[in-house]
């Protein structure tokens, strides 16, 4: 199965610092880039799991006795980690986001090139997609799903019309999408806001932010004194959650201080940002948007 070049490889499997014997956990998958890269710095005694809850990586796998792959969403870590028998680790990496194949397999409908049915589901077991959230949601919940998930400053108005042309027909593919939106897409930002419709849709579908906390919140407890995260985002919804959960283990809010106005916090960040050169953005457009952050645990 055809899966893109991994975004910021090298940067990303650095960042975790890798020890022969050690323990990793690659989060997402896909196409198995950022895993092998993994596999070749482990020795004959490490260990590397990883999580897909996609069907399609599946058919990746890699043959080797020291990895183990997982058909599962990230949020359920530290759970699937204990079934097999591991309470702490050594680092974590995590690729946000959607995968190249996702957006080049036309029938997911992830991608704005291609006219799809409404699904957008990540894990195609899910009952909830894109048709749903379309065709079922109310104007508050689509409002809502538009302005927070996809930034959009017309999210009530988009709204308006969605349930407006509902009460004569169902909107089943993304060509009506597009054909119900028409005017909120002037031609020369059309892609642009198609990409933000598209995004708001897929992170409610998919349950990308509460995922995100979730899996977040559990890190700390994992990962070992001294284990790394290394985590590439690709929005700044995403990558705010990341910077502050780094910066104050809460994300939102300040930690609580103690008499001297001091506090602990369980992480702390190594280097700075780390964005991709021009030369991989130029071979890989996918890296355009991404943004590393490493961080290790006190």
């Amino acid at each position: 199965m055809e899966y893109h070049n991994p975004v910021l490889l090298k940067e990303t499997v650095d960042g975790l610092n890798i020890k022969e014997d050690g323990v990793y956990v690659d989060v997402t998958f896909g196409g198995g880039g950022h895993s092998k890269e993994i596999l070749k710095r482990l020795g004959e005694k490490g260990r590397l799991f990883a999580f897909d809850q996609d069907l399609d990586a599946l058919e990746n796998t890699i043959d080797d006795s020291r990895f183990q792959l997982i058909n599962e969403n990230f949020r359920y870590i530290k759970r699937f980690l204990r079934f097999y028998g591991v309470k702490e680790v050594d680092g974590i990496l995590a690729d946000f986001g959607v995968s190249s194949h996702q957006f080049d397999v036309a029938e997911r409908g992830f991608s704005t090139r291609f006219e799809a049915d409404l699904d957008m589901r990540m894990n195609q077991k899910n009952q909830l997609s894109a048709f749903h959230v379309i065709n079922e949601y109310d104007e508050e919940q689509l409002k809502n799903v538009f302005f927070q998930y996809g930034e959009l400053r017309a999210a009530a108005a988009m709204a308006k019309v969605i349930i407006e042309h509902r009460k004569d027909a169902v909107i089943k593919t993304s060509e009506e999408l597009k054909e119900v939106l028409s005017k909120f897409l002037p031609p020369r930002h059309e892609n642009k806001v198609l990409a933000q419709i598209y995004q708001a849709i897929r992170i409610e579908v998919n349950q990308e932010i509460e995922a995100l906390k979730e899996f977040l919140e559990q890190t700390p407890e994992v990962l070992k004194q001294g284990g790394r995260l290394s985590f590439i985002s690709y929005h700044s919804l995403e990558d705010r959650l990341v910077k502050r959960f780094i910066r104050n283990g809460l994300f939102e809010g300040e930690p609580e201080r103690d008499m001297y106005g001091n506090f602990t916090v369980p992480l702390k960040k190594i280097n700075g940002l780390i964005v991709p050169s021009k030369e991989e953005i130029k071979t890989n457009s996918r890296a355009r948007s991404a943004k590393l952050r490493i961080a290790e645990k006190l």
